[in-house]
């Protein structure tokens, strides 16, 4: 099912849900620049899974209306406001990416409702006491997100470019990342079918313009209303060893001030390895709301 969901501010919000109707609720929340339509497990995973997936555009992306300034924290109300209108009362979070720190919001201001949160390569707050941010980044991401804070109107005539040139050939966005990955991440994107999903998120997040990504990246750059030590829902966070577009170091540091978080690093994988590991990451969303133990992703290490 695909439709638009009204905001709590009246904006309209373009949602897809798949799987299991009468599975377990749980939001993924996609990348940046990323999209509802980017990659995410076939109907029968999620059937077997017992998930019921809601995927969403935030602001700017796909067929979202833009919400100019918005911070991290307010991803909280949209996802509120979603799940009322689904009839969803209690519900799971997993970002990826830029995502991840928007599904932290979740579990951190909607305590009552969310059930676990799992963040895939995520990162961490722009002010992380104790952190180098950009440490182990790639050069590009650097530049972003350094003009984030430094020249605001260069970001946004660098990613209108960016985003004019992606909507004319989204497979030319996917051969620039791919410059710039790791060895993990290119046997990943490999894959034809990969490279095809990921030119389809990226087409249609950045159908509407630039700004949904424009928005994102002031929103990981500033304050992002809420504070990582106060989340109380089971949280799992889960890194690549060998990311470089986020890199684990991130995760390292949300992990020592989450409380009881299980965090696991894992080896000879990078950023894109979210992807092949995205099942195993609702296998334990699904555990964590029914109370069981909770496993994680094999070969996983601290």
């Amino acid at each position: 099912m695909t439709a638009p969901v009204q905001a709590w501010d009246g904006r309209r919000l373009q949602v897809d849900v798949s799987g299991d109707e009468r599975g377990r609720p749980v939001f993924l929340l996609h990348g940046t620049p990323g999209s509802r339509v980017g990659p995410k497990p076939r109907a029968s995973v999620l059937y077997r899974l017992g998930v019921r997936l809601i995927c969403y555009d935030r602001p700017g992306y796909g067929g979202s209306e833009r919400d100019p300034g918005r911070t991290v924290a307010d991803a909280a109300q949209d996802i509120e406001a979603i799940a009322d209108q689904l009839d969803i009362e209690r519900f799971a979070v997993v970002g990826r990416s830029g995502g991840g720190p928007h599904a932290l919001a979740a579990a951190a201001l909607l305590p009552e409702r969310v059930t676990g949160a799992a963040v895939l390569v995520g990162l961490a707050p722009a002010n992380a006491h104790g952190l180098d941010w950009f440490q182990g980044m790639t050069d590009a991401n650097v530049s972003g997100y350094r003009m984030a804070s430094t020249d605001r109107q260069k970001l946004v005539e660098r990613l209108r470019l960016r985003a004019d040139r992606a909507r004319r050939d989204p497979h030319q966005l996917v051969d620039d990342l791919r410059s710039q990955m790791t060895d993990p991440d290119l046997r990943v994107v490999g894959d034809f079918a990969i490279r095809r999903l990921l030119a389809q998120t990226y087409s249609e997040a950045l159908r509407p313009g630039p700004y949904g990504w424009i928005d994102d990246v002031l929103a990981l750059r500033t304050q992002w209303g809420f504070r990582p030590e106060y989340i109380r829902p089971p949280v799992l966070l889960w890194h690549g060893a060998d990311d470089n577009f986020s890199p684990a170091s991130h995760t390292r540091w949300l992990a020592a001030r989450i409380p009881r978080a299980d965090v696991r690093v894992q080896a000879q994988t990078a950023h894109f390895g979210a992807m092949q590991v995205l099942p195993e990451m609702l296998a334990w969303l699904v555990d964590a709301a029914a109370g069981r133990a909770r496993t994680v992703p094999a070969g996983s290490t601290v």
